[in-house]
């Protein structure tokens, strides 16, 4: 029997299961990949917005993240909501003794715009976690928030990178999907630009985007993709997703994780 490959999430939970660690898992599971997870907070979630979140003690996501490491091992990495200096601290600390790639989602907002990072923790964002990525994802406002920098057109994407590449990642992609036009997105390591393209599906129900395309990434580093190809068969997986993405209660619904399954015959 063949062990599929490692993926540990390290992010919050979304009661309603469109993004977090539910958005995570069922991404890895997708992909071909056992997925597994350190949870960070708990939020209370749905369609329309998030009500409320809890952090776990730094102390709780410490023992998590060795019972899975020191056991099972990874082989790949992806972090997601963060929202306190002392957990962002913590788990670059956890990081800096992986070897397997990282990829950080530097997760500040949620689709609905309710805050799940705390101003004070984004210096630790910044000098802590970020030189810890083999790979960073800020979408435009994550940008904004790290950098200054505002993305306004295509033109300025090279220059948000640049800034984000500053804090020490090793790859940054710069998610263009909130431009006017076709969904663009820049993927660079300050050397190599890769452009990636792809239509924009006239669907509101995109919960979960960011958490299903960082996890993407992941698992497919996980099977032995370099960064270019797997952020571009993440890429794919992801537009997918979206435009099969499905109304779920009164507000913003997810993305669909299984739409792959749900195109075969039979499904």
């Amino acid at each position: 029997m063949r062990t599929p490959p490692r993926v540990l999430t390290v992010a919050g939970s979304d009661s309603g299961g469109g993004a977090g660690i539910q958005a995570d898992l069922k991404t890895m599971l997708a992909l071909g990949t056992h997925g597994m997870s350190v949870l960070t907070a708990v939020t209370a979630q749905n369609s329309l917005g998030v009500q409320g979140a809890w952090e776990l003690p730094a102390d709780a996501v410490r023992a998590q993240f060795r019972s899975v490491v020191d056991d099972i091992g990874v082989q790949a990495v992806k972090t997601g909501m963060l929202s306190s200096p002392e957990l962002v601290e913590t788990v670059a600390a956890l990081l800096a003794g992986v070897s397997a790639p990282v990829v950080v989602d530097p997760v500040g907002v949620s689709k609905h715009g309710d805050a799940l990072l705390a101003a004070s923790a984004l210096t630790a964002v910044r000098t802590k976690l970020l030189p810890t990525a083999t790979l960073a994802t800020p979408n435009l406002d994550e940008v904004a928030q790290l950098t200054g920098v505002r993305i306004r057109e295509e033109a300025d994407l090279p220059r948000a990178a640049a800034a984000v590449l500053g804090f020490g990642p090793r790859w940054v992609l710069i998610k263009g999907g909130h431009l006017e036009g076709d969904a663009v997105d820049l993927l660079t390591d300050g050397t190599e630009e890769h452009w990636l393209r792809a239509p924009r599906h006239d669907n509101r129900h995109t919960h979960g985007t960011g958490c299903t395309l960082a996890s993407a990434v992941a698992a497919r580093l996980a099977l032995g993709d370099t960064v270019p190809r797997a952020v571009a068969a993440a890429k794919e997986y992801v537009t997918g997703a979206i435009a099969g993405g499905f109304r779920l209660g009164a507000g913003i619904g997810p993305v669909d994780h299984g739409w792959r399954l749900r195109e075969r015959p039979g499904a």
